[in-house]
């Protein structure tokens, strides 16, 4: 099934794909999922080459383009250009509460929800490029954070498949494990908040007077869900993006609001914090999150909400404690927390199903690292000095493992660089494959 779109610069064409759910089981059950073909205006009859477009998340749908903009208007200078829902997002069969619900326990969801990592999404990928292109065809992929792990994976899996690939902050510890991964990011984290607190000295006030306040009275957001000082701190996740230390700012400016019985957090605020907070729009995100670390031959246990557990680790991240001690109160970052399941209400639902999920032991690996020393595939990767979202480290490791990798490592962009810096990331990255830097 498709059906044409046009839009100002770009011509689209919409494309639904059955796939099973379980590769190994190709027989049994399937599921949808959906993928945008973008080709520029007047080009749509070139023989161009396919370039892939792997989102970041885990459980984000691909970006919806208005035109010509950002990266993508690089990327139709050359490539026909396909932008993946990946299973459980957007248009593809999602895996929402809603949806969940008609699956039966947590145990049947958890063991249906284990079928949406990296490895899934690649042999959907594989499938969808049989219909399009026929078994010998072959394209490149544009992998953003999660979408470089799953980039990482088609290597493992389908190499031959595959003429170059992209990476933008997306280069993941081939054999790291999850206690590995929080580990390393805490410390980042605490560097995000040094650089927040020392370009908006104001907020260092600002943020432990609403977390004191929190710490007494915890606040109901618009949708029903509650804002604890943990939660609050959770808003943290902003801080690896460009812009979201001056959107953080700016959302703590409009905090209070000179009530009946005295000052108290604004509707305006809450509404803010809400639309930062909640996982309604993706809630595989949480449930998945730390599921894409577990790999059998890493660490044969469970990745127990390992963030939670290695937080303990860290107590300059102990609001209370820094608010007793006169010191600034640290928000968080990519990081999921059981009690997440408790606050979001669009979590709640999902709760013993996440903690199943925690609890697994059998997830197979991810990546090859035979395959990958032997790699003969170009790979081209932006690493993002000092990313928040991704170990600098454990990137440059696993380029060195990746056979054919060239990597640009640049401090002139955050993790989401490829999305705010209009053409410039990918440009770079496609004169690197084109011998022009």
């Amino acid at each position: 099934m498709s059906a044409l779109g046009r839009i100002p610069g770009i011509v689209t064409t919409d494309h639904v794909f059955r796939v099973p759910l379980d590769h190994s089981a190709p027989e049994g059950e399937s599921i949808e999922v959906y993928a945008r073909e973008v080709v520029a205006a007047g080009r749509e009859d070139e023989q161009l080459p396919w370039l892939v477009y792997l989102q970041g998340g885990p459980g984000g749908k691909a970006n919806r383009p208005l035109g010509r903009d950002g990266w993508l208007d690089r990327a139709l200078d050359d490539y026909r250009v396909l932008l993946l829902d990946q299973r459980g997002t957007g248009r593809s069969t999602p895996a929402t509460r809603q949806t969940l619900a008609r699956r039966g326990d947590a145990r049947a969801q958890a063991d249906y929800l284990a079928l949406f990592r990296a490895d899934s999404i690649v042999r959907d990928a594989e499938l969808i490029r049989r219909q399009l292109l026929g078994e010998a065809g072959r394209w490149s992929l544009l992998g953003q954070s999660f979408g470089g792990f799953c980039t990482l994976a088609y290597l493992s899996l389908a190499p031959e498949h595959l003429r170059e690939a992209f990476v933008t902050g997306g280069l993941a510890g081939l054999r790291r494990s999850a206690d590995e991964v929080y580990r390393a990011a805490y410390p980042r984290v605490a560097r995000k908040n040094a650089g927040h607190y020392a370009r908006f000295p104001q907020d260092v006030a600002a943020v432990r007077r609403i977390a004191a306040h929190l710490l007494d009275r915890p606040a109901t957001l618009p949708d029903g869900g509650l804002l604890t000082v943990r939660a609050f701190q959770a808003l943290g996740l902003m801080l690896g993006s460009g812009s979201g230390s001056y959107v953080l700012h700016y959302l703590l400016e409009e905090a209070w609001v000179e009530g009946v019985d005295g000052p108290e957090l604004s509707d305006s605020f809450l509404a803010g914090v809400q639309a930062h907070l909640s996982f309604a729009q993706n809630p595989l995100f949480a449930v998945l999150h730390e599921s894409i670390y577990g790999q059998r031959s890493v660490d044969a246990g469970a990745t127990n909400w390992s963030a939670e557990r290695l937080r303990a680790e860290f107590p300059e991240f102990d609001a209370e404690a820094a608010l007793a001690e006169d010191r600034p109160v640290l928000f968080t970052g990519e990081m999921i927390y059981p009690w997440l399941f408790e606050t979001d209400p669009a979590l709640r639902p999902l709760r013993e199903t996440a903690q199943l999920l925690a609890e697994r032991t059998d997830w197979p690996d991810l990546y090859d690292p035979a395959h990958l020393a032997a790699n003969r595939v170009p790979v081209y990767a932006a690493v993002y000095h000092d990313d928040m979202y991704v170990d600098t480290a454990h990137s440059l490791e696993t380029a060195d493992a990746v056979a054919g990798t060239r990597v640009w490592v640049t401090n002139e962009w955050e993790h989401d660089g490829v999305r705010v810096s209009g053409r410039a990331v990918l440009d770079r990255l496609i004169r690197m494959a084109r011998g022009e830097v």
